[in-house]
């Protein structure tokens, strides 16, 4: 019960107290690809140190150490067919289906996300499909229209969209560079990172880590995106075009290139920073390799420790 406890109180401190840390992070903009997985690790960790909190109240972890056979056995007693206490029939049952709730909850609400934006899509794919044209050269698709919009629609579309109006504002040049911008987006399936955030912000919107990793996730592959734009253009070319799509407002479900960060976008592509040294990439790799891992082991010690102590016992001669 005491791993149960410490997983628990984590879960609850991490969810709470983490949003507060990781925003604070002046290095996120300077690397937001491992700041997006450190967001995401943080929220994993958080809801998987909630569900095996439930398991390691629900089965002991020394159970383990005595073979399959054993933890079964420990099962059935606990699920109370006579042999076991009634509190611990109770116990088990309700630390498995709080588990059960938690995984349930944020499985449902991450799918809805994915299978609502996946529908939306389709039904905007069918429109292109009539009102737009593909421009081999561009490699994306042109669309009527009398705002200046550049945006990709991911999934099985997979397509860049740009309007008429983006095309007669933007010179070639620029039009290249954000083109780049949604390419980027596309390869790197940014959508189903946003998905993911989006989800878990939906199964517990009450948690501030969840509801702020949604805005933070959401501001970084943007950051991701211009990074790799700029790596294939001159940073000014994309800058002047986040500039000329700035007033551009582009579908919920998609990712555009313009929106309101633009103008902290414009300011970092002029004036980039330096990239994390190695010492700060590998303390921000061994904190999200820390939220992975950090439950699982917690959670499997008590158990890993009984398996070693009852083979060591094993071997030793009587």
């Amino acid at each position: 019960m005491t791993v149960a406890a410490v997983l628990a109180a984590y879960a609850l401190i991490a969810a709470m107290l983490l949003p507060r840390l990781l925003v604070r992070a002046a290095w996120s903009e300077r690397a937001p690809r491992l700041a997006i997985c450190m967001w995401l690790a943080a929220g994993l960790s958080a809801v998987g140190s909630a569900v095996l909190a439930g398991l390691s109240a629900a089965i002991p972890g020394d159970a383990v150490g005595h073979g399959l056979a054993r933890l079964f056995e420990a099962c059935r007693m606990l699920l109370g067919d006579g042999s076991g206490v009634q509190v611990a029939s109770a116990t088990f049952r309700l630390a498995v289906l709080a588990s059960g709730l938690i995984t349930a909850r944020a499985v449902y609400c991450v799918a809805r996300v994915l299978l609502t934006a996946r529908r939306e899509r389709a039904r905007h794919a069918s429109m292109l499909a009539i009102l737009g044209r593909r421009d081999g050269e561009l490699d994306a698709v042109v669309l009527e229209y009398g705002e200046p919009v550049v945006y990709c629609l991911p999934g099985r579309q997979n397509k860049a969209v740009i309007t008429t109006a983006a095309l007669h504002a933007l010179p070639p040049e620029h039009v290249a560079a954000v083109l780049a911008h949604e390419r980027a987006h596309l390869r790197g399936r940014h959508h189903l990172v946003i998905a993911l955030t989006e989800g878990l912000a939906g199964a517990f919107p009450w948690l501030p880590l969840f509801a702020v990793a949604r805005r933070e996730v959401a501001r970084l592959v943007e950051l991701r995106a211009d990074d790799v734009a700029a790596g294939q253009h001159p940073r000014v070319h994309l800058a002047a075009a986040l500039v000329g799509l700035a007033t551009g407002r582009v579908p919920a479900f998609a990712l555009g290139a313009a929106g309101e960060n633009a103008l902290v976008r414009v300011r970092r592509m002029l004036q980039p920073a330096a990239p994390l040294d190695r010492r700060e990439r590998a303390v921000a790799v061994a904190a999200t390799a820390l939220f992975l891992a950090g439950p699982a082991v917690l959670a499997f010690a008590p158990g890993v420790a009984a398996l070693v102590a009852h083979h060591c016992h094993a071997l030793l001669p009587i």
